[in-house]
């Protein structure tokens, strides 16, 4: 070993890597394959890289992205394979009316939500150190502006998810909330600026297609 090289254990083999590389550079240096289940690079999806680490002479377990993380000499990584939950939730956004009605629909969309025990668990998992807890919350109460901020950088992994012992599901909650937020509220600048201009009269629309 170089000293400008490492040597970890990748899922149960010696890994030999560069001291500044991210521990998904070096699984796949090391010809590990890159699946749904570890990395986004050309396979999978943002957030699939999830992994466990423990580093030399520490007893404590944490939770981390594979792109994202440094490796360390006498590390200990183990990937975490993709799961299924038995509860998926489905809803319509078409199905959303104005607004007075939000909290029914959330609760209907997600009961369990309501039942946070506020263990601090997702908070504790997620590898973006987000306020998942109150993301939550927020969403309990209808403030659907404030949990899209929360959920901003949110790249479902579903660590969260695999923490909560309520089955929340708080990435997929965050989603909801950030869907919500965008479909009711937001509207495309370019468009907002274009029918401006069609209302003033500084542009007109020719109803075969042509612009004038």
């Amino acid at each position: 070993m170089s000293e400008t090289s490492v040597t970890l254990t990748i899922d149960g083999q010696k890994v030999e890597a560069s001291a500044d590389s991210s521990i998904i550079q070096a699984y796949a240096h090391a010809g590990g394959a890159l699946t749904a289940n570890v990395g986004c690079m050309g396979q999978g999806v943002c957030g699939s890289c999830r992994c466990m680490i423990r580093e030399e002479g520490s007893s404590e377990v944490r939770t981390a992205l594979a792109c994202e993380t440094k490796v360390a000499q006498g590390m200990q990584v183990g990937f975490i394979d993709y799961f299924i939950p038995e509860h998926v939730h489905y809803y319509d956004l078409n199905e959303i009316g104005d607004g007075w009605n939000w909290l029914e629909d959330t609760e209907r969309a997600f009961p369990e939500a309501a039942h946070c025990r506020h263990c601090g668990g997702c908070n504790r998992a997620c590898p973006k150190e987000l306020e998942v807890e109150n993301g939550v919350a927020q969403v309990v109460a209808g403030d659907f502006s404030s949990a899209a901020a929360t959920f901003d950088q949110c790249v479902m992994c579903n660590l969260c998810t695999l923490a909560c012992p309520e089955n929340i599901r708080p990435n997929h909650l965050g989603l909801y909330a950030r869907r919500m937020k965008a479909a009711r509220t937001l509207r495309p600048v370019d468009l907002m600026r274009r029918l401006q201009e069609i209302d003033s009269g500084r542009m007109t629309v020719n109803l075969n297609g042509s612009e004038a």
